[in-house]
């Protein structure tokens, strides 16, 4: 397999998000197919993080492409997500669902009673399942480190076979996230996450 460069990811979100599907990533021991992905625009988009700006907590989303933003969420998940476009402007791949293909022994050891199925389904288990947590934040993913490593598919997925629809959980201003039409998966695959709509604030 050959790991992404830094080029490929310094694109626009929407370019890359559903370009990241079928691709590896790898941490921890496990390797998982990256099935489900969801593109957030920094300050132009309202479900960004970095909507208001930069704080120390999206710093990293700032940055150049090919980092890891690795975030907590509801006092007890940690969430990753591959940060993309040009330095300077935030703008982040959620990496939400995937298939593990490799260190089944070691996904099983952190997802144990879990179906193979769900290991990686949905960020929160999929972050889980790779052993990634606040030390995996700024990480590169294109420098040399063997590990955590993004990597390109060995077969590039059928643009047929992507589907597109609202982000899972977020709201846009019609309330029901269709604005935002920024969630992108491979059909059919057992491992993509349930769609939740977004609450009205």
């Amino acid at each position: 397999m050959t790991r992404l460069v830094r080029a490929a990811l310094e694109r626009p979100v929407l370019e890359v998000a559903p370009d990241l599907l079928g691709c590896l990533f790898t941490a921890g021991g496990v390797t998982v197919r990256i099935t489900e992905v969801e593109a957030y625009a920094g300050e132009s988009d309202p479900g960004s993080h970095a909507f208001r700006g930069r704080t120390p907590r999206t710093e990293v989303m700032f940055g150049r492409a090919g980092h890891l933003y690795v975030y907590f969420t509801y006092g007890m998940h940690w969430c990753a997500n591959v940060v993309t476009g040009l330095e300077g402007r935030a703008s982040a791949v959620l990496m939400r669902a995937g298939e593990v293909v490799a260190g089944h022994e070691v996904a099983a050891r952190r997802r144990p009673g879990i179906r193979e199925r769900d290991w990686a389904r949905g960020p929160a288990r999929l972050a889980s399942t790779l052993g990634l947590d606040r030390a995996h934040n700024g990480a590169d993913l294109c420098g040399d480190a063997e590990e955590p490593r993004l990597e390109a598919a060995g077969a590039v997925p059928d643009p047929a076979a992507v589907r597109t629809g609202p982000r899972v959980g977020v709201s846009g201003p019609g309330g029901d996230g269709t604005a935002y039409p920024w969630r992108f998966w491979l059909d059919a695959e057992p491992t993509v996450s349930v769609y939740r709509p977004g609450r009205r604030p």
